[in-house]
């Protein structure tokens, strides 16, 4: 018996996907409890549409982000900080104030869990951090972390 899983089972399908079961494991677990439904030609051609639905919008957040990385391939920032003895910062940068920058630029989309530090700023310099606009676009930025004139 051939039914499009609804949900993901292991060891039996992916949502979506078209799986062969035994008819008896088809018709007394699957379709009752709603884990699937008959792979009949309206239930396949809806699923066909929905794919399509899928992909078109996947490709427009896809090509959204990308025009989001160009104009942010473009961003960069100065920071200043109070500064002790041998360059080192009072308190570090952290991925809240880069977000603060990005905000009052106007990049109000960007969130600091996109912004991808492996660890707070704690030294005078200019700097590359990554940004994860969408899961297959990632672009870099420079912050430049000046000591703060007193």
């Amino acid at each position: 018996m051939k039914v499009i899983m609804k949900e993901y089972l292991p060891n039996v399908g992916k949502m979506g996907e078209v799986v062969d079961v035994a008819d008896g494991y088809g018709r007394n677990y699957l379709l009752p409890r709603g884990f699937a439904v008959l792979a009949t030609t309206d239930n396949v051609a809806r699923l066909n549409h929905e794919k399509r639905q899928i992909e078109k919008k996947r490709a427009k957040l896809q090509s959204e982000a990308k025009t989001l990385a160009e104009r942010l391939a473009r961003f960069s920032c100065q920071i200043s900080k109070a500064v002790g003895e041998g360059g080192r910062l009072y308190g570090s940068v952290t991925a809240m104030e880069i977000e603060d920058q990005l905000h009052e630029r106007n990049f109000m989309e960007i969130s600091r869990r996109q912004i991808m530090m492996e660890h707070p700023i704690k030294e005078l310099g200019e700097f590359s951090i990554p940004i994860k606009i969408h899961p297959e676009v990632t672009v870099s930025i420079k912050v430049e972390v000046v000591a703060r004139a007193d």
